[in-house]
């Protein structure tokens, strides 16, 4: 079944403006080609794409499925003309990242630096997303790479293991907790938070470790970004929990702490995701490479790998 991407593009239009007149117009149609258009795409599809109500129209569970296929569609449309176009100006290739603030602060900027080096034509782009975010751009074609920190919430990413982080905590320096060097979680709940907006991961962390210890997460000040973060501690109006080498960056520039937090979860995986596809563009492939490399076989595996030849050479000839 073949789509033409000027009905495709008024079925947006319409879920979009609730109306078909409206959707009509924003696509420079005539009402009547656009509700032909509309009738010949519903007949060839054997479903109703919209409800037609008094104050206009609205997207059938059909309609919905449809929309969201569209949008991603547009999405690598618009990504492909982008890459073609750049080719023209030398560029080689065009990498989109969206990553959780943590990545971006502790581990990806080094890896992003040396693949730059070794592919100068490639141009990176980079987003900071919630792990959540990073991730629905990620299977929705916004972003070619998504690095994130668990759980797994979309079915269509591949994900492989990327690095290690470690959380730490961050008092104003001369505070109460100050002299004890490493404190448990349930300690930073007498205390008021200093921390990131909702959704990220950290403080999505924090919330749901203070209500299995049955108590609240005495959220201060949430804020975008780490360097506010430690502002904000210097300044005495809480505690934080931001990764360790973060911590320790901020302990040279501001009158804060770093502390070692003493769990298990303290230690936290980066996942690096891809869509779920048969082949990776080129570019995605180099940088997955790059930065995620084959495991080396282990010692007794290689040692057996390195005997079998040698057990073969040892053989006598016939004679």
């Amino acid at each position: 079944m073949r789509f033409d991407l000027t009905s495709l593009n008024l079925v947006l239009a319409i879920a979009e403006t609730r109306s078909i007149t409206r959707g009509a117009e924003r696509e420079h149609l005539a009402l009547a080609a656009a509700s032909k258009r509309l009738s010949d795409l519903e007949s060839r599809l054997g479903v109703s794409l919209f409800e037609r109500r008094a104050r206009g129209v609205e997207p059938t569970e059909a309609g919905r499925a449809l929309v969201r296929h569209i949008r991603s569609l547009n999405a690598s449309l618009h990504a492909l003309e982008s890459e073609v176009v750049e080719f023209s100006r030398g560029i080689k290739g065009h990498l989109r990242i969206a990553a959780n603030a943590s990545a971006i602060a502790e581990c990806l900027p080094a890896d992003l630096a040396a693949f730059s080096r070794a592919h100068p034509g490639i141009r990176i782009s980079l987003e900071d997303l919630t792990s959540a975010e990073v991730q629905a751009a990620v299977a929705a074609g916004r972003a070619d790479v998504g690095i994130f920190v668990p759980p797994q919430h979309e079915a269509a990413l591949d994900c492989r293991p990327y690095r290690v982080g470690e959380l730490a905590v961050l008092v104003p320096r001369g505070h109460v907790l100050a002299r004890r060097g490493a404190v448990p979680f349930d300690a930073l709940l007498d205390f008021d938070i200093v921390g990131l907006h909702l959704g990220a991961a950290v403080h999505e962390q924090m919330r749901e470790r203070a209500q299995a210890l049955g108590r609240t997460l005495n959220v201060r000040v949430q804020v975008h970004g780490f360097d506010a973060i430690a502002q904000l501690v210097e300044a005495g109006l809480g505690v934080a929990v931001l990764p360790a080498v973060v911590a320790a960056r901020f302990a040279r520039i501001f009158e804060v702490e770093p502390l070692a937090l003493q769990e298990p979860w303290a230690q936290r995986p980066y996942l690096l995701a891809v869509r779920r596809q048969e082949v990776l563009p080129t570019v995605v492939q180099r940088f997955v490479d790059a930065v995620c490399p084959p495991e080396p076989l282990s010692e007794p595996a290689a040692a057996a790998s390195d005997a079998k030849p040698a057990a073969r050479q040892s053989k006598p000839r016939k004679r």
